[in-house]
């Protein structure tokens, strides 16, 4: 059943956001009118152009998705599981090194109020406690039964293809060894699957320790740039990134485009972007809810978002002679254009706004196309936040961090998005890395 109160706040949410970023609009429009005589050059108006091009991108962007998130909100989910269909879940848990968090999660899947599944843990040649703590946890638990495998490592990638070749469920559900699932995740993923062309189904995560300003900003980002994102793909049936800490598969899905590849840093874009070239729809479900451990130092957020560029560039190279068949392949060319212009173009496009409008403030006096730009784009992110966080029913206080995102928090990602894109286009040789976990899971 549609909630009408979240709905009519989130109606109320999307009014001011759409006002907000009109604003932003008329006043880009018009400080282009005024100011472009002023500009010194040729060159430095045909940089701003750009930029403001850019501006009204985004801008679009976010109403665009903010819109068919809305509309994907009031359509509401599938209510109930149809009469006679309670097929068999086989959850696949790859885990390497995750000896401090694999009881939390296992433990988080017995809790689950959907008894026809089974537990399938994989240990990846883990060389710490991992497989002796999961072991512990093997065996029948009222409905639901715990298998624990190990194998030799191979990457994560393989551990979910072994782990699927051992599932006897009709559907399969992957996660993160570092995150837990609220109770009803696999019941509300389940109930998709009813529609027989639904290859995947994919989930919500939320950050669950929120515990220093690295992990808030990270919160915030998760439920603005990820999740409003995928509930707005979502409606079109064309999600993009299924992600590790919850997606459910069709099994014979899987299976007939060959399971997880290894030839990519992004085993699971990848493998979603196969399922869509192969027609597959593929969901989102918001009630089908993963905590993850989200890195709590600057570092490692850096090796993270290094490794997800990477990989996401990969995994478009591999498909990219679809990019240019557009009559032929509409919806998936556009799908690869859009990864294309989220992870190369507009970490660029950033940081070369701010180097050349810094370089107007101290060669020309301009400095007010710095603070302008900055303004604009800070009401862009603090419009945002608010909508989506009111959508979420998360935490107010996070819509705060929406200017330290703006300040400081996306020029260091955009930084880490370049590097990672150069060095992939250079061929630069790298490794999976591990990050250290807090054992947060708990909280």
């Amino acid at each position: 059943m549609v909630n009408l109160k979240g709905l009519f706040l989130t109606g109320i949410a999307r009014i001011v956001i759409n006002v907000m970023l009109l604003t932003v609009f008329f006043l880009s429009l018009y400080t282009v009118v005024s100011r472009f005589p002023s500009l010194p050059n040729i060159f430095t108006k045909i940089a701003f152009v750009i930029l403001l091009v850019f501006l009204l991108t985004v801008i679009f962007r976010y109403l665009f998705f903010l819109w068919l998130s809305f509309i994907d909100s009031v359509e509401g989910s599938v209510e109930e599981l149809p009469p006679g269909f309670y097929p068999k879940v086989s959850i696949i848990v790859p885990a390497y090194c995750e000896g401090v968090v694999i009881q939390e999660s296992i433990k988080s899947l017995l809790k689950q109020d959907y008894e026809n599944l089974e537990i399938i843990v994989v240990d990846d040649g883990s060389s710490d406690d991992t497989y002796v703590k999961a072991k512990a946890l093997e065996g029948r638990h009222g409905g639901k039964e715990v298998k624990v495998f190990t194998k030799p490592n191979g990457g994560k990638a393989r551990a979910l293809n072994f782990g699927i070749s051992l599932a006897s469920g009709e559907f399969v559900l992957c996660i993160d060894a570092d995150s837990v699932l609220e109770p009803q995740t696999v019941r509300e993923m389940v109930k998709h699957f009813y529609d027989l062309n639904v290859g995947a189904v994919a989930g919500y995560v939320g950050v669950i320790n929120r515990v220093n300003m690295w992990t808030k900003l990270q919160a915030l980002e998760y439920i603005e740039g990820l999740n409003m994102v995928r509930k707005a793909q979502a409606f079109l049936r064309l999600v993009n990134i299924i992600p590790g800490p919850v997606g459910m598969f069709r099994k014979e899905a899987v299976i007939d485009i060959g399971g997880y590849h290894t030839d990519t840093f992004a085993e699971d874009c990848d493998l979603t972007l196969r399922l869509l070239e192969k027609g597959w729809k593929i969901k989102y479900e918001p009630l089908a809810v993963a905590w993850t451990e989200a890195p709590e130092e600057i570092l490692n957020l850096i090796k993270q978002r290094y490794r997800w560029t990477r990989g996401i560039l990969q995994a478009i190279r591999k498909h990219s002679p679809k990019l240019l068949e557009l009559r032929k392949h509409l919806a998936f060319s556009l799908t690869l254009w859009y990864m294309f212009f989220e992870a190369v173009i507009w970490p660029f496009m950033d940081i070369f706004a701010n180097v050349f409008f810094i370089f107007l403030a101290f060669q020309y006096g301009l400095s007010i196309f710095v603070a302008f730009w900055w303004v604009l784009l800070t009401v862009v992110d603090v419009s945002a936040a608010f909508y989506c966080v009111v959508s979420e029913k998360e935490d107010l206080t996070l819509v705060f961090y929406a200017i330290l995102y703006r300040l400081f928090y996306i020029i260091i990602l955009d930084i880490a998005k370049v590097f990672a894109t150069i060095e992939e286009w250079r061929g630069v040789g790298m490794n999976w890395g591990k990050l250290e976990r807090k054992g947060r899971l708990s909280q």
